[in-house]
C-alpha cells in the first residue's frame, strides 16, 4: 500500500512540474495515524508496565505486612506469659509454712510456761482455783491453760488425768501435764516447764515451786496443746 501511495504521488508531482502548476505538499496522512496508533500502543504499553510495577511494589508490601502480623502474632504468646510485676498472680507454694505453724506452737507452750512461773512462790490452797489467792495443783494448771491457750479441762486431777493426749516421757514438751499417783490411783498434777523440771502447786507448806520432773514416777503424762 505504501509503494502504491508513493507512485501516485509521484505521478502528480511530476504532472504538476509539468504543467507549472504550484505543488502543495502533504504529509502522508496514513503514517501519521500510524505513527499516533505506534505511540498510543507505546503508551498503553507504558501504563500497563507501571501498573503492574505498583501492583508488584503493593503486593510486596502487602507480603511485608503479612509477615510482620504473623511474627507478632506468634511472639504474642510469648509475651503473654512472661510475669509483669506484682499485678500477677500465680498459685506458689509457701515453702516453711508448717514450720511457720511448729513456730507459733512453740511460742505458744513457752507463753504457758513464762505464765506458770510468774505464779512461783505463790500459796497452795486446797480447793482453790486462782493462783493469785491461792490454788491447789488441779486449779493451779486449769487456771493456766484456760488463762493462755484457751483449753477447757475437768476440775480434778483424776479427771484431768482422763483427758489430753497421752506422750511419753521422750516426747513431752514444755505445758504439757504429769499426772501422780498411788498405783494408777492419781492425786496429783505438774507442769512439764523443760530441761528436766516441773512447775505445780505443791503442799500448804511449800506452795508453788519448781521440782525435778521425776521426783515421782509419773503414772501419765499428756498434751493438751497443739
Amino acid at each position: 500500500m505504501r509503494k502504491i501511495t508513493g507512485w501516485l504521488a509521484a505521478f502528480g508531482l511530476a504532472a504538476a512540474l509539468a504543467s507549472g502548476t504550484a505543488v502543495q505538499v502533504y504529509a502522508a496522512p496514513a503514517e501519521t495515524e500510524e505513527t499516533a496508533a505506534v505511540s498510543a500502543e507505546e503508551t498503553a504499553d507504558s501504563a500497563e508496565t507501571a501498573e503492574e510495577t505498583v501492583t508488584a511494589e503493593e503486593t510486596a508490601e502487602a507480603a511485608e505486612d503479612t509477615e510482620e502480623t504473623e511474627e507478632a502474632a506468634q511472639s504474642a504468646p510469648a509475651q503473654a506469659e512472661e510475669p509483669k510485676g506484682p499485678g500477677v498472680t500465680e498459685d506458689i507454694p509457701i515453702e516453711g509454712a508448717e514450720v511457720s505453724e511448729e513456730t507459733a506452737e512453740e511460742q505458744l507452750r513457752e507463753s504457758v510456761v513464762d505464765y506458770a512461773l510468774s505464779f512461783v512462790g505463790g500459796r497452795y490452797v486446797w480447793g482453790g482455783t486462782d493462783p493469785h489467792t491461792g490454788a491447789d495443783c488441779s486449779g493451779f494448771v486449769r487456771y493456766i491453760l484456760s488463762n493462755t491457750a484457751g483449753v477447757s479441762m475437768s476440775r480434778t486431777s483424776a479427771d484431768q488425768a482422763r483427758e489430753g493426749t497421752t506422750v511419753s516421757a521422750e516426747e513431752m514438751q514444755p505445758g504439757d501435764l504429769l499426772f501422780y499417783g498411788k498405783g494408777s490411783r492419781v492425786n496429783h498434777v505438774a507442769m512439764y516447764i523443760g530441761d528436766g523440771q516441773i512447775v505445780h502447786a505443791s503442799t500448804s507448806r511449800t506452795g508453788i515451786k519448781v521440782s525435778q520432773w521425776n521426783y515421782r514416777n509419773p503414772i501419765r503424762i499428756a498434751s493438751f496443746l497443739g
